[in-house]
């Protein structure tokens, strides 16, 4: 396939503004703080935006849609689960972390934060910690790289290995110089792209189809069962299509955006936005994947590319119905995604390799610049692994982010939402949860057992071992009291 000159004029202006808000991002970074969480300082409008864009990776253009286009409506529960489960997390979650960082030794980082709020002099729950966020981040970019390549592929042509390099560059460049304010920035922009990438294309394709009756129509021509909510699920496919939203508790790239927020009174104007956006961006997702039935069964001749890997439903659609320029902005929207989440993947590993490993336990009086430039080491040391994992080019986006989701639900979810909630939580408690919701994610993955998606039972077996481990001992005075100073200060300004 030729390139299309308007398309990659689109992308490398995209691009190029990126690189340039890193390097803006680059004057205002001065020390480690504002590497790795900007120095505290996101209004209510970056912080919602950024947690949005942040969260919904590659998969939200090309795996959503394309598991709608497969199986009709009934892929759609994965949308109501996370709806739900953002929503809590922003009601339960935000606030409290955010002056519960700042009250345990104003905590940068997850595994800062365990340390210092379950006082653990070990280091043992800041290195189990640290590995968990190494081991399931790098699986988790893996899966934003393929996403970038598959973009890159299907638009320009270019091989697959070429492709994997061409997606990843660009992020990796403005990750490493401008860290977390690029990061951030960045994902507002990428944010406001991808709400109207998909509100936009629906529409198109409704028109393009002949209008909603006609579209509905072709829909239930193609399969009747299409519109069925239950199609070909049972009441445990639905439980694990839903229990993706647990997993919000536990990513560490989003409740970074609680951590860095401005103050406590910025979070509930947060979490209006982000839910609205939210909302709108995976109904417009439902909608592609859906109305895509009804384009292609009319268009059989353009659907090859859909029938051979059908993640590529939106990026087929876009060139389709649109003219280069405006298919160039909207693909935009899925570099967008996947730029958005894999930079706060790799920022977080740095962190986790930075202040959780270099910092704690190999130098101690490093200098803040010295601490900068090591971060901007391990993020394209964490790139490279990534882009190692992702050269295999079947991999499905949507299979490695699951795994990786369920990882980080499991092993931190738990942990973070019963700490900002519960004063009696100990340490071995802490330990405990991180440890049997790691173990429960590789060992039901491995097994495959019930058809239960492995996030439901490690989030269930992590909480019940933070409990009754938890019971079994007593929290420090001083847990107690920064746990009292942190809610009273919630309480005060929220």
């Amino acid at each position: 396939m030729s390139v299309s000159n308007p398309t990659l004029i689109t992308f490398v202006i995209y691009i190029a503004a990126m690189v340039l808000i890193g390097f803006m991002a680059y004057r205002s970074t001065n020390n480690l703080s504002d590497y790795i969480l900007g120095g505290r300082s996101l209004g209510s409008v970056v912080t919602a935006l950024s947690a949005g864009a942040s969260d919904m990776s590659g998969w939200l253009l090309m795996g959503l849609p394309g598991a709608i286009y497969m199986s009709g409506l009934s892929e759609s529960w994965i949308a109501i689960g996370l709806i739900i489960g953002a929503y809590l997390n922003w009601l339960f979650v935000a606030g409290r972390l955010r002056v519960q960082t700042e009250h345990n030794g104003d905590a940068l980082t997850l595994p800062d934060y365990f340390s210092s709020r379950f006082e653990d002099k070990s280091g043992l729950l800041r290195i189990i910690s640290a590995v968990v966020i190494l081991v399931f981040f790098t699986i988790y970019c893996a899966s934003g790289i393929v996403a970038g390549a598959r973009l890159f592929e299907s638009t320009f042509g270019m091989s697959y290995e070429t492709a994997l390099w061409a997606g990843a560059a660009a992020t990796i460049a403005y990750t490493f110089v401008g860290g977390f304010l690029a990061v951030s920035w960045t994902d507002t922009v990428q944010a406001t792209l991808m709400i109207f990438a998909l509100l936009l294309t629906p529409i198109i394709v409704l028109l393009a189809t002949g209008g909603i009756d006609t579209t509905f129509l072709a829909i239930e021509a193609q399969d009747p069962s299409n519109f069925d909510m239950l199609k070909n699920t049972t009441f445990i496919g639905v439980i694990s299509l839903m229990g993706w939203g647990l997993g919000y508790f536990g990513q560490p790239h989003i409740l970074a955006r609680f951590m860095a927020a401005d103050s406590v009174k910025s979070i509930a104007n947060a979490r209006r936005i982000s839910m609205t956006w939210m909302i709108l961006c995976l109904g417009g997702t439902v909608a592609v994947g859906f109305f895509g039935i009804a384009y292609f069964s009319a268009n059989p001749a353009v659907a090859m590319p859909v029938s051979e890997n059908h993640e590529r439903v939106f990026i087929e659609l876009a060139k389709i119905l649109f003219n280069p320029w405006v298919a160039g902005v909207l693909l935009s929207a899925i570099l967008a995604a996947v730029m958005s989440t894999l930079s706060c993947q790799l920022l977080v590993c740095s962190s986790a390799l930075t202040e959780d490993f270099y910092k704690t336990f190999l130098r101690k009086t490093a200098s803040q610049v010295e601490l900068v430039w090591v971060g901007r080491a391990m993020v394209l040391l964490v790139a490279l692994i990534a882009i190692a994992l992702a050269a295999n080019p079947e991999n499905r986006v949507l299979g490695l982010v699951s795994y990786a989701w369920a990882g980080f639900g499991a092993a931190f979810g738990p942990v973070v939402l019963i700490s900002v909630i519960w004063k009696d939580m100990t340490r071995n408690g802490a330990l405990a949860g991180i440890l049997v919701g790691a173990i429960t994610v590789i060992v039901w993955k491995h097994f495959e057992l019930l058809g239960l998606y492995e996030i439901i039972p490690g989030f269930i077996f992590a909480s019940l071992a933070i409990y009754f481990v938890s019971k079994s001992g007593e929290p420090t005075k001083g847990m107690l009291q920064r746990f009292a100073a942190a809610e009273a200060d919630f309480r005060l300004n929220k």
